[in-house]
């Protein structure tokens, strides 16, 4: 089989935008991680969802330098086995990213609305197995992709590394599952954004007590950007795969430098260490005098 490649001219307006994502998302997620780790407990379910999204991103991250090389000269150095899987890890990464932040949604959608009835739940033990239950999902998913791209390449007589063509004979159902997937999280994202939406309205009085109220909607409405701007457009392009596609690429790739203002958002003193917010005379002060028995349903935790 032939493992190399075809050359194409330079694309230096994809070079220097995958590699501007590059140069952000890298710095910015190794810090969000390091943050993570070292200042904040692994002991809490959005926590250990937020770990594994900065993971996610950073492997994203790491599949780019080949790519800005390729749109820079247009030449691809390897073999095409290598554009393959780094193909791969691009994709398999924007997947899990999506995956991860409707799992933050849905954790604070459980912590406003249900905090009581859900605290069973919303255990580190289960955050884990679902983290572990999606990386085999995503890992799962892309053998049968890696396999057509394959035969793909075994059947194309002049293959080249990142380039999308149109297809003019989408194969089987596996073209639809990424635009399924994506739409089931994103209406996951708007019933959540809705849910916690009423409740705060509907307990007016005692939303008033609730700790970083404004944060909380920011969360929500965050999650429905990176949906609307990096994961549905590029979902709805993969059926069409035309000449743009990879610019599509390039707006799914922006998330990995937006996910670290969701961690901050997320967590409150995202750049203290977490004993020190809670052993804070002021906070336990304000805890005590404000919170009464029924504005505990609505308390959102710290994490």
């Amino acid at each position: 089989m032939n493992n190399s490649v075809n050359t194409t001219g330079p694309q230096l307006g994809y070079a220097v935008g995958f590699g501007s994502v590059m140069v952000l998302g890298l710095p910015l997620n190794a810090v969000a991680l390091w943050i993570l780790l070292l200042r904040h407990s692994l002991k809490s379910p959005s926590v250990v969802f937020m770990v594994n999204l900065a993971i996610s991103d950073l492997l994203l991250v790491i599949s780019l330098p080949m790519r800005v090389y390729f749109y820079a000269t247009g030449t691809w150095p390897l073999s095409f086995t290598a554009c393959s899987w780094i193909t791969m890890l691009f994709i398999n990464n924007i997947r899990s990213s999506s995956i991860f932040i409707t799992f933050i949604s849905i954790d604070r959608l459980l912590a406003v609305v249900y905090p009581l009835r859900t605290r069973h739940l919303r255990t580190t033990s289960n955050a884990w197995k679902s983290a572990v239950l999606i990386w085999i999902f995503v890992i799962v998913l892309s053998i049968p992709e890696r396999l057509i791209s394959s035969l793909r390449h075994r059947n194309e007589s002049n293959p080249t590394c990142f380039q999308y063509v149109h297809q003019q004979q989408p194969v089987i159902g596996l073209v639809y599952l990424q635009p399924v997937l994506v739409f089931i999280l994103l209406t996951i994202n708007i019933v959540s954004t809705a849910l916690v939406s009423w409740t705060l309205r509907r307990h007016l009085t005692d939303s008033a007590r609730i700790n970083n109220k404004m944060n909380v909607m920011l969360i929500f409405a965050m999650n429905l950007v990176m949906f609307t701007i990096c994961f549905v457009p590029v979902s709805i392009g993969v059926l069409n795969r035309k000449p743009g596609f990879p610019s599509l690429l390039w707006l799914a790739s922006l998330n990995c430098c937006l996910d670290p203002l969701l961690y901050y958002f997320c967590l409150d003193s995202f750049w203290k260490k977490k004993e020190d917010v809670d052993s804070s005379p002021v906070q336990r002060e304000h805890n005590l005098s404000t919170i009464t028995p029924s504005a505990q349903q609505l308390t959102i935790p710290s994490t």
